[in-house]
């Protein structure tokens, strides 16, 4: 009987779960969902014939082997400093290992082990990355297929909320890992512009960012991911005079989180001692140590600081933090995804090429909304994939081997295929 493992039952879990319990009631597979906390496991899993429940810690090494050992497939969902723990076990004792978290120098230092054992590691299996790699080398690959020359190439990806469900000035709320959402782009970008590199770092990340139409919600806002260029010799567009990898939120979030930057919020360095401070204290103390005034701020703007809690009592007693921790703990709160709430995932690839003396450009857009605050968009587009993906190799629909992001048409061929039976399509337009 064949067996599934999935490591970590968090919050991107919540679909995967659902799709493996299927799965499994269809195949007849059994499927282990290991996380410390068992009682959140067993909360998603429930009672299932062919779908247990186990609570272990991942340091826990005999108990952690013993599962790994079981498995055929192993899915981790867990922080992405843990996953090497997960491969070297994968590795000894010959278990495929699907992740959706980027390949590390640790994890890509395996390469040769992995590939000599005849296995498959597979890498950026969610959503970005995951299913932009899929859609993207997808598109790249037709075109080139049928002799045209990429030009441009701009990726736009964010989990947003959803326009039924946007009710704050800052027309966001929280749908993922809340960490992430406090330090996004402190690691600057650059990215390659009309054939020059170009860099931006952390203190103008959100600063003029570019708006870009979605067809059927609008007009959305980016800013530069990370590091673009990695990702070109990958796509294989070494050509490309404009490569770039962006996040997509609505405009005003942008023009608000660059003033949080501007006031040191999102500060990791600094020690504040919170016990009897109030979130306006908290605020308010930043607007003075940087001789800001909130009555300079745009109208707009005043609207999101005094969400966030200008005026708030509630105190913080956390202890000494510092401010990047006490504004996650405003945000987990002002942000909340609410029982009824929507979120969003919002995929957008922009591609210029020539062909036959022609300048074209196609554009191919994603828009996928959460069932809830539970079962969310972000749930979906992580977790199908990875799930599909486990499905498929077991069935032996995926013959690759060794370590892979799925930019290979053997493996994002089939999975693209069942994402679209699972509505995951994206809808293209040429001019």
């Amino acid at each position: 009987m064949k067996q599934i493992l999935l490591f970590g039952a968090g919050k991107s879990a919540t679909v995967l779960i659902d799709y493996l319990k299927q799965t499994a009631t269809d195949k007849q597979w059994q499927v282990k969902v290991a996380d410390v906390n068992l009682a959140a496991v067993q909360s998603k899993v429930g009672e299932h014939a062919w779908v247990s429940a186990v609570g272990v810690s991942i340091d826990n090494e005999p108990e952690r082997q013993a599962l790994i050992k079981a498995a055929d497939v192993v899915i981790s969902l867990l922080p992405p400093a843990l996953h090497y723990t997960v491969a070297l076990d994968c590795l000894a004792f010959g278990k495929h290992l699907l992740t959706a978290s980027y390949v590390d120098d640790k994890i890509r230092a395996l390469a040769t082990d992995i590939n000599n054992k005849g296995i498959l590691f597979l890498c950026e299996m969610g959503l970005d990355p995951g299913i932009d790699h899929m859609s993207a080398m997808q598109l790249i690959h037709r075109i080139k297929a049928k002799g045209g020359k990429i030009r441009s190439f701009l990726s736009h990806c964010g989990g947003l909320v959803a326009p039924e469900s946007d009710t704050n000035p800052w027309h966001y709320k929280i749908s993922w890992n809340p960490r992430n959402v406090v330090l996004a782009g402190k690691a600057g970008a650059i990215y390659r512009e009309d054939n020059a590199v170009q860099t931006r770092h952390y203190e103008k990340i959100f600063t003029d960012c570019t708006e870009v139409a979605i067809d059927g919600l609008g007009t959305l806002a980016y800013y530069p991911n990370r590091d673009s260029l990695s990702y070109i010799s990958t796509y294989d567009l070494t050509e490309t005079g404009t490569f770039l990898r962006t996040t997509l939120r609505y405009p005003d979030f942008c023009k608000g989180w660059q003033t949080v930057i501007e006031l040191g919020l999102t500060d990791e360095t600094d020690v504040l001692q919170t016990d009897g401070l109030t979130v306006s204290a908290f605020l308010q103390n930043h607007f003075a140590a940087k001789n800001r005034q909130i009555d300079q701020l745009s109208p707009f703007q005043q609207e999101q600081f005094l969400f966030l809690g200008w005026q708030d009592a509630t105190l913080i007693n956390k202890g000494q933090c510092s401010s990047a921790d006490v504004l996650q703990f405003i945000l987990e709160k002002q942000w909340v995804l609410l029982p009824g709430d929507k979120d969003m995932v919002v995929m957008q690839h922009e591609i210029g090429y020539e062909l036959a003396g022609s300048r074209l450009q196609v554009t191919s857009s994603l828009v996928v909304k959460g069932e809830d605050h539970v079962r969310t968009a972000m749930a979906k587009t992580v977790g199908l994939p990875l799930g599909i993906a486990a499905t498929l190799l077991l069935e032996g629909k995926i013959a690759a081997t060794g370590l892979h992001i799925p930019i290979i048409p053997a493996i994002y061929e089939p999975v693209l295929e069942k994402l679209a039976e699972q509505g995951i399509v994206f809808h293209e337009k040429e001019c």
